[in-house]
């Protein structure tokens, strides 16, 4: 049996060096294939590749056009346009590196807003996930990392730039990521109530309010704050808290006609009761506070009813057990 398992791992050995050998070959004749080039030769294929939409192909040849033509005329254009086709290929992370670099060595080009535009971009898309191409997903709930990257890039190139052609998109791109940081701050004081963490709470809903003014998240925020300054017994910050949710937001759920906070004042509302002990928590769940106004306050889901829960995804929240909404 010995020799017909030698006989199959020499084969073996045999075809991956042929395969090894052949892939060499094929680089080889790539770089002979542009061996030949000018710089303008490169520049016009690169040109083709783009408006075809060959971002791997554009790629190469922005890379190959830069390496052996590093001061030519086309090599800062070369190193924009790379900036782009990483990001028309989807590799962000290659499109903000690629950036970063050329900020860092031509910060007084003419054209050096639009790599921060294109790297704002980058974390832009980063931010929205890439599930969001097949789902529709709740985009405040993610990790704020990306969304918080790309709105400090906008807002230097605003700061840097303000007459750039990218400055009105920017903003506007901005003016979302705001509404986004702000609800994910009320999301995660919704989680701290669950855990019965009250100060983490209204530390929360303080920094929404202080820190996202003009929001649609800070009539939540200052709810957060008064429910759980209630529950800390903090009644004197809660009553402030209370006032100045009404005086700015009138029309709050939780508000009496007379401007009165309708607390959850009952501290043990996590605790389960007979019926959902019973039923292993299938039924009569302790209801902890929850802020979400988002269907009265945000233009965005004022169509899409309460919790801003579009009612074509109920089905996805109820198939993946709630992970998805």
């Amino acid at each position: 049996m010995r020799f017909p398992t030698l006989i199959v791992i020499l084969v073996s050995l045999t075809l991956c060096s042929c395969a090894w050998l052949n892939k060499g070959k094929e680089k080889d004749d790539d770089q002979s294939y542009t061996a030949d080039y000018t710089e303008r030769d490169f520049y016009d294929i690169i040109q083709k590749d783009l408006g075809f939409g060959s971002w791997e192909k554009a790629i190469s040849n922005l890379e190959a056009l830069e390496a052996q033509y590093p001061f030519g005329e086309y090599a800062e254009q070369a190193q924009l346009e790379l900036i782009y086709a990483y990001y028309k290929m989807g590799d962000y992370e290659a499109a903000i590196a690629s950036a970063d670099r050329f900020i860092r060595l031509h910060p007084q080009h003419p054209n050096v807003d639009y790599a921060f535009y294109l790297k704002g971009l980058a974390s832009f898309v980063q931010s929205k996930g890439f599930i969001d191409q097949f789902i529709p997903t709740d985009d405040t709930k993610r990790d704020p990392g990306t969304a918080r990257n790309s709105f400090a890039t906008f807002n230097e190139l605003l700061n840097r730039f303000p007459e750039s052609p990218y400055a009105t998109d920017a903003l506007k791109r901005m003016i979302y990521l705001r509404n986004i940081l702000a609800r994910h701050e009320i999301h995660v004081a919704n989680y701290y109530f669950l855990r019965g963490a009250y100060l983490a709470a209204a530390n929360r809903g303080r920094f929404v309010v202080e820190n996202f003014q003009k929001t649609p998240s800070v009539p939540d925020g200052l709810a957060v704050m008064a429910e759980a300054y209630y529950l800390m017994q903090m009644y004197e910050l809660a009553e402030d808290a209370t006032t100045l949710l009404a005086a700015n937001y009138p029309d709050y759920p939780l508000l009496d006609s007379d401007g009165s906070f309708k607390y959850q004042d009952d501290p043990n509302y996590m605790a389960p009761t007979w019926l959902n002990k019973v039923t292993l928590g299938l039924y009569d769940k302790p209801e902890p506070p929850r802020f979400d106004t988002r269907h009265i306050y945000n233009e965005r889901y004022q169509e899409e009813g309460e919790e801003g829960a579009n009612p074509k995804n109920k089905w996805i929240s109820w198939l993946t057990l709630g992970i998805l909404d």
